[in-house]
């Protein structure tokens, strides 16, 4: 089997690591806009090459996708779009990580008609999030509400943000500027990027931020009739009020500036900075998620809660929000590149979720790799 990852930064390189361990007879090609990164990356992984891309025209992708059988796609959100579009194109199925600002599902109906499986959204949130959510919404006859509040944030708070980048800046910096959907009373609505802050207590960490941002993604059109549903970032407290300022300053912002006569969107540079500053991979970081959908089972009012807490791979060196989101992408797949995953189209996953068969083979192997989804009851 010929697979091409895109993207070869924090969390490409743990999918396909993971992935060839899953499927060792793939052959794998390292692709990415960076010829050192991806050379990197090959080299880690038995027998992959590298390759490098141009993300400039959908024709210099669907040539270097085509011909393959499987896409991982860990691209930074501004391309992952044309990544999903070009696989679609060229006829291959993929299994996509990067936070695209446009919605993959507008590309169904094309990936049906090319008999291929796009799984977008597969990571940590949106990816487990919304798995969890179809496999709660499984075990009720009715949902009302869906809430999940996720983060991926230093075992402890780290100056001056209470924040270590662990994943892609710019995608970091599309959460604190990207209007979020949320369904309230039945109705998709956005709400502000930021705002909805309240404080919790997440066992084994301690009191936690937690404000809206655009995750729900194909959850917010695949569970029609829920009264309620919304997702959450969480940060150690303080964090909102400091990333609301460098926003207010236009450190977020697309309009370019002049600097020493070429044209610089802040946006970039901020996301640049903060890879510079907050890139400390001595610190180890962790991943908190809670999940909790509920409705009515029978005449009984009823609801699940997934809790998920899990810490940097010191040993490893892998951190949890890698972990997480890699291994998750992984998992899912090997399963579609072992045909154990058929229907075709672009599949939310959500819909694999709600599979209760499939949901317990993934968490079961999950857990194989120590992480721990806790599930309890709610009334």
């Amino acid at each position: 089997m010929k697979v091409i990852v895109l993207g070869c930064g924090k969390i490409g390189a743990v999918i396909a690591r993971e992935f060839h361990r899953r499927v060792p007879a793939s052959r794998l090609t390292m692709a990415d806009l960076d010829e050192n990164r991806a050379r990197n990356a090959a080299a880690a992984i038995p027998g992959a090459v590298y390759a490098t891309i141009d993300t400039s025209g959908p024709g210099s992708l669907i040539k270097k996708i085509r011909g393959h059988s499987l896409v991982l796609g860990a691209l930074p959100g501004d391309y992952g779009y044309a990544a999903i579009k070009a696989a679609v194109e060229a006829g291959v199925h993929m299994v996509d990580v990067s936070f695209t600002p446009e919605n993959p599902m507008r590309l169904d109906a094309d990936a049906k008609e090319k008999g291929v499986t796009v799984i977008p959204d597969c990571g940590v949130a949106p990816g487990l999030s919304n798995m969890l959510v179809g496999y709660g919404a499984s075990k009720l006859d009715k949902v009302d509400s869906a809430h999940v509040m996720v983060g991926g944030i230093p075992e402890t708070p780290v100056p001056p943000l209470g924040y270590t980048v662990t994943w892609s800046a710019e995608g970091l910096v599309d959460e604190y500027v990207r209007g979020a959907r949320v369904v309230e009373g039945g109705e998709i609505v956005e709400v502000p990027a930021l705002s909805g802050l309240e404080e919790i207590d997440f066992p084994g960490v301690g009191v936690l931020e937690a404000f809206y941002t655009d995750g729900l993604r194909t959850l917010a059109e695949s569970l029609p009739g829920v009264a309620e549903m919304w997702e959450k970032t969480l940060r150690y407290p303080g964090h909102v009020e400091k990333v609301r300022l460098l926003r207010d300053l236009g450190l977020f912002s697309d309009e370019p500036v002049t600097v020493r006569g070429v044209q610089v969107p802040p946006r970039l540079a901020t996301a640049r900075v903060l890879e510079r500053s907050l890139w400390m991979p001595e610190v180890g970081d962790l991943l908190a998620m809670q999940v909790t959908v509920k409705g009515e089972s029978g005449e009984e009012k009823r609801g699940h809660t997934f809790r998920v807490l899990d810490r940097y791979d010191h040993e490893g060196k892998v951190s949890a929000m890698a972990r997480t989101t890699g291994y998750t992408a992984a998992i899912v797949a090997s399963e579609l590149a072992k045909g154990k995953i058929k229907e075709p189209g672009v599949v939310p996953p959500e819909r694999l979720g709600a599979d209760q068969r499939f949901m317990r083979g993934l968490l079961s192997e999950l857990r194989r790799l120590n992480i721990v989804v806790e599930e309890s009851e709610v009334g």
